[in-house]
């Protein structure tokens, strides 16, 4: 008897069906493709070479977007401690951590650049709202990160301590943060990586950043100084992510 076709089967079907869907109804004709190559080679053309004339407002660009990036982590950090002890199932009862976990995400479901948009029309432009969009934004997902790192430990040693009548403080300090610790700061660290390279684009909305040097010399025309921005930012991107792949060794 033949069997039939299993769960994977059918999973399998619904993806190529999706695909073929989003291809047919997206005008993906190659045509468009290969007849723009001349356009593309002229906007490269235009780029080189990079105009190395923009360095100071390049490294003035970047070390704000670094503060931007690192301010939004922190404070992400800050907000997501109390926030993750909340949504734990391990920690808190069902009463509260569900419906903070629901509005965690609420959190990751609104647009970063939405969030910036909003803080520029709050507080003006600069790099004040795009740290309060980051860590906005971020705050949703590190602490869904927490949560889960506290749900995932070990439970004998949880459940020794709270046989000997240890409250909830003494189970995190002395059951639940060694055995969560690495996985926190590796979730941290991806995270900040994540807060960088969305740091980036805020600038188009004014919230400050090596992204408003893109706008700027892309919207006049000035595409030799734009590929020196672009170059700046994938020196950045790469060496940021070669360090945190460091970092992630080292905890590991």
């Amino acid at each position: 008897m033949r069997a039939a076709p299993g769960a994977s089967f059918w999973a399998g079907l619904a993806v190529v069906a999706a695909v073929l869907w989003a291809s047919v109804s997206s005008d993906m004709a190659p045509g468009r493709l290969l007849s723009s190559g001349g356009r593309i080679a002229d906007f490269l053309d235009r780029m080189l070479p990079p105009d190395l004339s923009v360095m100071p407002e390049i490294w003035k660009g970047t070390a704000e977007t670094l503060r931007i990036a690192i301010l939004g982590t922190a404070g992400a950090v800050i907000a997501s401690i109390p926030l993750g002890l909340m949504a734990s199932d391990t920690l808190a009862p069902g009463w509260l951590s569900r419906p903070v976990r629901f509005i965690l995400a609420l959190i990751r479901a609104i647009p970063l650049i939405l969030v910036a948009m909003l803080m520029v029309g709050a507080v003006g432009l600069g790099p004040l709202p795009g740290v309060i969009a980051v860590a906005f934004h971020a705050t949703g997902m590190l602490a869904k990160f927490y949560a889960e790192a506290i749900d995932g430990v070990a439970r004998p040693p949880v459940e020794a301590l709270e046989s000997a009548g240890a409250g909830t403080l003494l189970r995190l300090r002395y059951a639940i943060w060694p055995q969560m610790a690495p996985v926190v700061a590796r979730d941290t660290i991806f995270r900040f990586e994540l807060n960088l390279r969305e740091s980036l684009i805020l600038g188009i909305v004014g919230a400050g950043g090596i992204g408003f040097y893109i706008q700027t010399y892309v919207r006049s025309f000035q595409y030799d100084k734009a590929a020196t921005v672009t170059i700046a930012v994938a020196v950045m991107v790469v060496a940021i992510e070669g360090l945190n792949a460091f970092l992630r060794r080292r905890l590991s």
